[in-house]
């Protein structure tokens, strides 16, 4: 009995390794790129603008996003920092953040780096609903 238990444990941890990812966009300010990870969150988001500037308080990434879709997207996002090689500066990262999109509506994300040596981003858009 003891034997079944742990394979049935087992079995469950690997098909949970196995889930789908459930990054849909991963958005890099650096190089302008936008990987979709998810086919469905691709087509119904459109990318327009990726904007790293700075301010008074530090690095801010902006980018701003456009539903094609006519009813409500909820998403969740998260930004990664990285410093001029590239290296993660924030070890610890943000927690997801939620949002709503609504049909045909523009929203822009943004975050400022909590540490000074943050110069570059890249964040993760993935549906909510999952």
């Amino acid at each position: 009995m003891k034997k079944l238990t742990l394979l049935l444990v087992s079995v469950v941890a690997l098909l949970a390794g196995c889930a789908e990812n459930t990054s849909g966009l991963r958005v890099d300010g650096k190089s302008q790129k936008v990987l979709f990870d998810n086919w469905t969150l691709g087509n119904r988001l459109e990318v327009d603008e990726i904007v790293t500037m700075q301010t008074d308080m530090g690095t801010r990434g902006v980018v701003t996003l456009t539903s094609d879709y006519k009813s409500d997207l909820p998403i969740q996002y998260r930004f990664y920092w990285y410093d001029n090689n590239g290296l993660e500066v924030n070890l610890k990262p943000s927690a997801w953040r939620q949002d709503v999109i609504r049909g045909f509506e523009s929203r822009t994300l943004s975050e400022v780096s909590v540490n000074p040596e943050g110069t570059q981003f890249r964040v993760l858009i993935r549906n909510a609903n999952y």
